[in-house]
C-alpha cells in the first residue's frame, strides 16, 4: 500500500491501565481523525478536516462574495466579468474578512467605504466602477441572503459627474425588460414610467395615496416637506386596476410582501441581465424622464409637468424636444413618404387609363 505523508498531523499518546493508545489530530488543537494512518477513513476524515479549515467564515464578507460569484456573477456577459473580476478581488483583498454585520451601520462603515474608493479618485470613473462593484455585492447581501438589512452604498456620490439628461426608457426598451422579468417587476417599471416617482417614494407608494383625481404623497428628497401630485390620466388607471392589491402598499415583491428599495434595484438588475441590457447606460432612476414624455403626450403642459418631477423647464423641454418631437417628426416623415407613394400609384392607374 502506497503511504502519503499527511503534514500537521499531531499526535498524541495516552497512557491508561498500562496500555498506550495513540489518537491523531487534523493539526494542533483541530478535530480528532478517525482511524489509523494508512486507511481511507483516516484519509477521508483527514481531507474533512482540512476542507472545513479552508472554509469562508459565514459571518463574513468574503462569504457574501463567494455566493454571488456562484450565483449572479455568471449570469453577466463576458465583457462585465472581464471588467469585474479584478474589483471583485479587489474588493475580497479589501473587506472580505470584515463582519458581514459590520455594514449595516451606515455612519461607521461609510468613511471605510469612501476612503476605499478614494484610492482610485484620480481616475473617477474608475473609482465609480469599483464602487458599482461594491454596491452590487452589498445588494445581494441584503437581497436574497438577507444579511444586512440596507445597503451602505446608496447615497454616496459618484466621482465621476455627467448629466444623465435625456436619457430615458422608451418603450422598445421597456418591452425589452417586460418579456423576462416576474410581474412584480413589470409592475414597478410600469409604475415608474408612468408617475415619475423616486424608487424610494415607490416602494412605500400605499393605495391610499391614490386619491379620485391624483396621486399625492410627499417626497423622501424633500424629506416630506413636498408633495408630488400625479394626476390620474387614463393610462395610470389603467395600470393602476391591473395591479393586485396585496397589501395596504401597491408594488409588492414575490412573497407579497412590500418591495425595499435595495430588493427591487436587486430584482430589476437581474432582469436587465437576464434580458441582456446589463451593458446599455439605463438605470432605474432613468424611467423618470419616460414618465416626462408620458405626460407631455397625455397633454400636460411643460410648466406643470417640471412641477410634478421636480426639475426645470429647461430641462423637461430637452427631453420633449428629443424623444416626444423625434417620434412625431419620424411620423410624419412616414406619412409624406406614403402620401408620395400613393399619388405616383393614382398617377400611373391614370395614365394606363
Amino acid at each position: 500500500m502506497v503511504q502519503v505523508e499527511l503534514k500537521g498531523i499531531h499526535t498524541v499518546k495516552i497512557r491508561k491501565n498500562g496500555r498506550i493508545f495513540v489518537y491523531y489530530y487534523a493539526w494542533r488543537g483541530g478535530p480528532r481523525l478517525e482511524g489509523v494512518p494508512g486507511t481511507a477513513g483516516f484519509m477521508a476524515s483527514y481531507n474533512e478536516a482540512i476542507e472545513s479549515r479552508h472554509a469562508v467564515d459565514d459571518t463574513k464578507l468574503q462569504s457574501v462574495i463567494n455566493h454571488y460569484k456562484k450565483t449572479e456573477f455568471p449570469k453577466l456577459s463576458d465583457s462585465t466579468r472581464r471588467v469585474w473580476s479584478p474589483w471583485l478581488d479587489r474588493i475580497s483583498a479589501h473587506f472580505g474578512q470584515m463582519r458581514t454585520a459590520t455594514f449595516n451601520h451606515h455612519e461607521k462603515i461609510r468613511p471605510s467605504i469612501r476612503r476605499w474608493r478614494n484610492q482610485y479618485a484620480e481616475t473617477p470613473r474608475t473609482a465609480d466602477l469599483g464602487m458599482q462593484v461594491l454596491s452590487r455585492i452589498l445588494s445581494h447581501a441584503v437581497d436574497p441572503l438577507g444579511k444586512i438589512a440596507s445597503n451602505p452604498c446608496e447615497g454616496i456620490k459618484h466621482l465621476y459627474t455627467s448629466s444623465r439628461a435625456e436619457i430615458v426608457w422608451t418603450d422598445d426598451d421597456i418591452a425589452q425588460i417586460k418579456a423576462i422579468a416576474s410581474d412584480e417587476v413589470c409592475f414597478a417599471v410600469d409604475l415608474a414610467a408612468h408617475t415619475g416617482l423616486r424608487v424610494g417614494d415607490l416602494v412605500r407608494l400605499s393605495w391610499s395615496h391614490v386619491g379620485e383625481d391624483a396621486i399625492i404623497i410627499t417626497t423622501g428628497k424633500s424629506k416630506h416637506r413636498r408633495e408630488a401630485v400625479v394626476p390620474l390620466y387614463d393610462d395610470l388607471r389603467s395600470l393602476l386596476s391591473r395591479i393586485p392589491k396585496r397589501s395596504p402598499v401597491i408594488l409588492t415583491n414575490s412573497r407579497k410582501k412590500p418591495w425595499t428599495s435595495d430588493g427591487l434595484a436587486s430584482s430589476f438588475w437581474t432582469a436587465k441581465v437576464e434580458a441582456n441590457m446589463q451593458e446599455r447606460d439605463l438605470h432605474f432612476h432613468d424611467l423618470r424622464g419616460t414618465a416626462a414624455t408620458k405626460f407631455y403626450i397625455a397633454g400636460l403642459s411643460i410648466r406643470v409637468i417640471a412641477e410634478i418631477m421636480g426639475w426645470e423647464e429647461e430641462y423637461v423641454e430637452k427631453i420633449i424636444k428629443r424623444y416626444v418631437a423625434r417620434g412625431a417628426a419620424t411620423r410624419e416623415a412616414i406619412r409624406q413618404i406614403n402620401d408620395a407613394r400613393q399619388r405616383r400609384a393614382g398617377e400611373a392607374k391614370k395614365n394606363e387609363g
